[in-house]
């Protein structure tokens, strides 16, 4: 690789990753970012979605060489504790054993900490410069500033700008022909309340799981913080609905929405209603684009290129792999700019559509399924198969968060094992009805083969720690 001098447009979460491990690879790293320095400012109340880390985002911190820096900052996540309307609650372990967890982390917490890191390394991040333009054949970037408007030549840029990227709406713009962008906006919004620690500092709900109120059309979730408060996400309607957010407009309204869905919560949410109407109503889209690359000069990277919905905790995850196989392919023997953007661009598309539309899906089955007893048993089901034929059987969603199985091919597994599992819940009315022989003869014959065929690996990706 000639050049070694490298524009990134947007200083979130890929885009300060994906500085920090081309910085250390020894390329000359630039960072542009519309928003102030976040150092010495406050997280913003209602706008953190807490994240999960999974195994992709583990590893994408890995190769950075930073995960032992951000493993402090997070909460280990092993399953989700359902809240049924009556207060009864339920768990559901995500992995095998405790080994395998996810990391909750706040959103805000994780991007100080990573601009932090590339700061720390000499990488130059120009806050306060909001893209205006960007002219393609002459490689000129135009920024806003506070206090005028600076251009900036490149080489090869990297648009991290996130969902409503300036650079992809300029390729729609000025190459109609050859991009083309599908964004689908959910029909629910979202709002953020605080529930805090114990007057102890300890958690006022079970710290280590995803918290899950499933009403059906809407529901409220719970992700813990490193202080052992908790981020509240309500997803609800945005019209149409008697709990819509468009009914929403008074703290009579919405006791009367936590008094009749949510009414466990109450006694931990202190000041609910104000937060309710003062926290901003978030929108959530899923943006698709055809093609992520212009020529061997400009990539597309994270919600820039792939947003997706926050159901299947994959967003972050999905944009920090963008970065472990980007540098896979730079760092390729004999690599050139033009056969990493292609390949980048080949390789990742059907794998970001692939986990777009299953947390589409995810939605379905957190607001509503997980409290179907139905759905319930059938994942009791699984939970079995896989503890007893751990080299045979890996759940779709094990898959997904604890392995790199790329997306796409564990989409196609899910489709498979969906299929397997209604034929043997068509003979079973309780676990202990499952034949395990008979299981294993299935598992053998008809899904282990393709599994192999494949090369799908059902071990945990395991990063390592120094």
């Amino acid at each position: 690789m000639q050049n070694k001098k490298m524009i990134i447009v947007g200083s979130g979460l890929v885009g300060s990753l994906w500085a920090y491990i081309l910085k250390i690879r020894g390329y000359d790293v630039t960072v542009f970012e519309k928003r102030s320095n976040p150092k010495n400012q406050a997280s913003p109340a209602g706008r953190s979605i807490n994240l999960i880390i999974t195994s992709r985002g583990l590893r994408g911190l890995e190769v950075a060489g930073l995960l032992e820096k951000i493993l402090p900052i997070t909460v280990p996540v092993y399953g989700r504790q359902i809240h049924a309307k009556t207060g009864e609650t339920l768990f559901q372990p995500y992995g095998r054993d405790k080994s395998e967890c996810n990391y909750s982390v706040s959103r805000w917490d994780l991007n100080k900490a990573l601009i932090e890191a590339c700061e720390s390394i000499g990488i130059k991040i120009h806050f306060e410069h909001d893209i205006e333009s960007i002219d393609f054949k002459n490689k000129i970037l135009k920024f806003k500033t506070p206090t005028e408007t600076k251009t900036q030549n490149y080489t090869q840029v990297f648009a991290t700008d996130g969902a409503g990227s300036v650079i992809r709406k300029s390729l729609i713009e000025n190459f109609p022909n050859d991009y083309h962008e599908q964004v689908d906006w959910l029909d629910s919004d979202y709002k953020e309340v605080h529930l805090p620690k114990l007057s102890d500092g300890s958690a006022a709900i079970e710290k280590n799981a995803l918290h899950i109120w499933p009403r059906g059309t809407h529901m409220m979730m719970g992700l813990a913080n490193a202080d052992s408060s908790f981020t509240m996400t309500l997803y609800l309607p945005k019209a149409n609905h008697s709990f819509a957010f468009s009914n929403l407009q008074t703290e009579k309204n919405i006791e009367d929405l936590f008094q009749s869905e949510f009414a466990d919560s109450i006694q931990h949410l202190p000041h609910y209603k104000k937060e309710f109407l003062t926290n901003p109503q978030g929108q959530l889209a899923t943006v698709r684009l055809n093609k992520w690359v212009y020529q061997d000069s400009v990539a597309l990277m994270g919600d820039s290129s792939h947003a997706i919905v926050p159901f299947f905790g994959q967003g972050m995850n999905l944009g920090f792999e963008d970065c472990t196989t980007f540098i896979k392919l730079l760092d390729e023997p004999h690599s050139d700019w033009a056969h990493a953007f292609q390949n980048y661009d080949e390789s990742r598309r059907p794998n970001a559509n692939a986990i777009a539309d299953m947390a589409l899906e995810n939605f379905i089955e957190m607001s509503d399924k997980v409290g179907d007893l139905k759905f319930q048993f059938k994942k009791k089901i699984e939970s079995l198969i896989e503890k007893e034929f751990p080299e045979m059987y890996r759940s779709r969603y094990g898959l997904i968060t604890y392995t790199l199985t790329p997306y796409a091919l564990a989409k196609e597994v899910g489709v498979k094992q969906s299929a397997l599992l209604d034929s043997l819940l068509s003979k079973i009315q309780k676990p202990e009805d499952l034949n395990l022989l008979e299981t294993k003869k299935l598992l053998e014959t008809e899904f282990t083969p393709w599994m192999k065929a494949q090369g799908i690996n059902t071990q945990s990706y395991k990063p390592k720690l120094s």
